[in-house]
């Protein structure tokens, strides 16, 4: 499918490098690994479904409540080409320690309608849902769906009083485009045709879709774990920002672990709960 898509690319190219740039960045939005588990994991058979629309899409999720009054709740947020049951590891110790629990597959994941997916679509979702069920006292989220939800938490009222998880997040647009033209190269011109595609629609550079941009600027407590072996989020767009000593952030930095069994690590989840009840 990659050398499919790079012979097209190419061939349009050759007439207009712009076009071209359109496609590019509706293949660069489009999931292509199967998003949808035929296994409904318990803790998610005893859950309430949930849905609301978004534009002209069916947004389907999950909802744990809390037994006990004026619960905090919680929001769970997947990656790109992922989905919510991938997470189930982390209901049952939230509901154990009474939070009430929010889970929403992606447009174009999951169950969820739709066959694209953007940050800014993502955060439009995640802000949605914060104005039907919130507001949500922490959210956690993992790689595409973490600069999503940062998106997101920078527009929220009173983020000073919430808590936001990244786990291995895309931490730089830019290094996300810079990966994806090392698989589907093109020429030069349908690049900058590329990055002039998206200031148009979003009047935004790519230094305004950056994780680190945002988590020095919003006054929400941070926790950010990555791994030092990530070969989709690399590490090298995190490790200075370790040592930069950002006001209400902390960084849990974990080795062999990855990309994806970060957030299946047992460890790494107890201490993400610990941050969530952990009082400020």
């Amino acid at each position: 499918m990659i050398g499919y898509y790079k012979q097209k690319l190419q061939i349009v190219g050759m007439f207009s490098t712009r076009k071209a740039a359109m496609m590019a960045f509706d293949l660069f939005c489009t999931p292509f690994t199967n998003t949808t588990q035929k296994r409904v994991p318990t803790i998610f058979q005893q859950s309430d479904p949930t849905s609301f629309k978004l534009y002209d899409l069916t947004i389907r999720g999950f909802h744990w409540k809390s037994n006990l009054p004026n619960s905090k709740k919680v929001l769970i947020v997947h990656g790109f080409s992922s989905y919510a049951y991938k997470f189930e590891g982390f209901i049952a110790p939230l509901k154990e320690l009474g939070f009430e629990v929010f889970a929403f597959d992606a447009p174009a994941h999951g169950n969820s309608d739709g066959k694209r997916i953007n940050a800014i679509l993502y955060k439009e979702m995640i802000l949605e849902a914060e104005k039907l069920f919130g507001p949500f006292y922490a959210i956690i989220a993992h790689s595409f769906g973490g600069i999503s939800a940062a998106l997101a938490m920078e527009q929220m009222p009173f983020p000073e009083h919430r808590k936001l998880v990244l786990i291995a997040p895309t931490t730089e647009t830019g290094t996300a485009v810079n990966n994806f033209f090392k698989v589907i190269t093109v020429k030069e011109a349908i690049i900058k045709d590329f990055e002039q595609y998206i200031l148009e629609m979003t009047g935004q550079s790519f230094a305004h879709f950056s994780t680190a941009r945002v988590i020095r600027t919003i006054p929400s407590s941070v926790l950010w774990v990555h791994d030092q072996d990530d070969k989709i989020c690399t590490y090298s767009d995190v490790k200075d920002l370790v040592n930069e000593g950002i006001d209400r952030t902390e960084f849990l930095v974990t080795k062999g672990l990855g990309h994806n069994k970060i957030y299946l690590d047992p460890s790494v989840r107890q201490q993400i709960v610990k941050f969530i009840t952990s009082l400020e």
